[in-house]
């Protein structure tokens, strides 16, 4: 093999300069660098997957794994123009724990701020343009190539980042039409509650219990970046749904009757009714449990929360059940349990509405105002871009309040549950009344999906 030594390789004639012939491979010495070529927008793509904070280098390329955490790429601090950087969400994590770009001490698209990349899959390639506008973004993907999302109608459409939401708050359809080419992108995350139960009336002395909020079901999809409930079922396979293309009907419950002014025993109105998205069923809201009511529950007080229980027909007893029937995490808790007034026999202080994430209060409980049960808290969800609480159980009847939630509050007549809240309806309490319940707050069905 020759070898030649020289400072520089100049055309004998013209301006042209050929190294080697076709089909040759010219190739630089290991550890020798080229300048003056260009680079003509490309990187060289290195082969350690960076999991940690780093500084990056003019000329390459990081695959990004954020899935452990999130990190810091440092752009290079004294950047030339030309230079370029590329990055790539190898964990398909960005939008769950973020990868910040440092400027490094330059602008950034014009602006002296760091960038934070929160998409999911994303290609990012950067080129320092000047001193103005900085590192500049020249290439941008979110996704694989040729990768297609779900498309589907039905419903009230909003759109939240990549993410569409639909919300039903009457019966309706979700049709889909296409369907996502990578298999964690057609999971799509839910809510789903039932109507609430209805609250008791009454037109003795004893009071009525307030209806249990309806059955409050969620799972949240990987690729959907939100404040999920504590409820969310994700961790159990049996709560997820993967769609395909078909109609899906969708069954809004609606909330129970209140229950009337009535002499004697009950007073009652009904449970909610269920809601319903693919194989998910949220059971409609327990029925608040009437006064006089002798030591057996009436079966329709159980449902996703369990109605409480009325005054009279003895003290101590039981609301409804909830989380009927048992699924996993639980949709609701228990009515709460009737006790003496304050004012003594033959005045009962009853029970408030179970609610999604507590029991309904029992009679006379410290805080419960003159005697009644507050109905069960109620459960929070950012599904739809903002941080909204669902599926508070009514109030018993004796000033009992409305659990946070959408739960009517007691009095002389119960308060109505919230619409599209799945909350219980108020009890109502003579005195002040006689009245009649509260009606339970219909339910509510919303679908979320990543859509580009």
């Amino acid at each position: 093999m020759s070898k030649i030594e020289v400072n520089t390789v100049a055309p004998q004639c013209g301006t042209t300069l050929t190294l080697g012939e076709s089909g040759d491979t010219v190739t630089l010495g290991s550890g020798a660098s080229q300048s003056g070529f260009g680079r003509n927008g490309s990187v060289n793509w290195q082969t350690s997957i960076k999991t940690a904070t780093f500084t990056a280098a003019s000329g390459e390329g990081y695959f990004c794994n954020t899935s452990g955490g999130a990190f810091t790429v440092n752009l290079p601090s004294s950047p030339s123009v030309g230079d370029i950087v590329a990055i790539k969400d190898y964990g398909s994590s960005f939008n769950t724990q973020n990868l910040t770009i440092g400027r490094g001490g330059s602008n950034m698209n014009g602006d002296a701020v760091d960038s934070v990349r929160n998409t999911v899959n994303e290609s990012l390639t950067l080129v320092y343009a000047d001193a103005t506008k900085g590192w500049l973004a020249v290439e941008e993907g979110t996704g694989f190539v040729g990768e297609s999302f779900i498309v589907a109608t039905g419903g009230t459409i909003t759109t939240c980042g990549n993410d569409k939401i639909h919300t039903f708050t009457g019966p309706g359809t979700f049709d889909v039409t296409t369907v996502a080419s990578t298999a964690a992108c057609n999971q799509v995350s839910y809510v789903v509650v039932a109507g609430g139960g209805g609250g008791a009336g009454t037109a003795n002395t004893d009071t009525g219990g307030g209806g249990g909020a309806g059955g409050f079901r969620e799972t949240k999809s990987p690729v959907t970046p939100y404040t999920a409930s504590p409820l969310c079922g994700h961790g159990t396979p049996g709560n997820r749904v993967s769609v395909s293309i078909q109609a899906y009907p969708i069954t809004v419950g609606g909330g129970g009757n209140p229950g009337p002014s009535s002499n004697g025993v009950a007073g009652e109105g009904s449970k909610g009714s269920n809601s319903i998205f693919a194989t998910i069923t949220s059971a409609g809201g327990g029925l608040g449990i009437g006064q006089g009511r002798p030591s057996c529950v009436p079966s329709d007080s159980n449902g996703g929360s369990g109605g409480g229980r009325g005054g009279g027909g003895g003290y101590g007893k039981t609301g409804g059940s909830g989380n009927t029937p048992p699924v996993t995490p639980s949709q609701g808790f228990p009515g709460g349990t009737n006790v003496p007034s304050p004012q003594g026999p033959p005045d009962a202080a009853s029970g408030g509405g179970g609610g999604a994430s507590a029991a309904g209060g029992n009679g006379a409980s410290p805080g419960a105002g003159p005697g009644s049960g507050p109905g069960g808290a109620g459960v929070a969800t950012s599904i739809t871009g903002a941080s909204v609480t669902r599926a508070g159980g009514g109030g018993g009847g004796v000033g009992g309040s409305g659990g946070t939630g959408g739960g009517g509050d007691g009095g002389g007549s119960g308060t109505a549950g919230t619409a599209n809240t799945g909350g219980g309806g108020g009890g109502a309490a003579n005195p002040p009344g006689p009245g009649v319940g509260g009606g339970g707050g219909s339910g509510i069905v919303i679908i979320r999906y990543k859509f580009q």
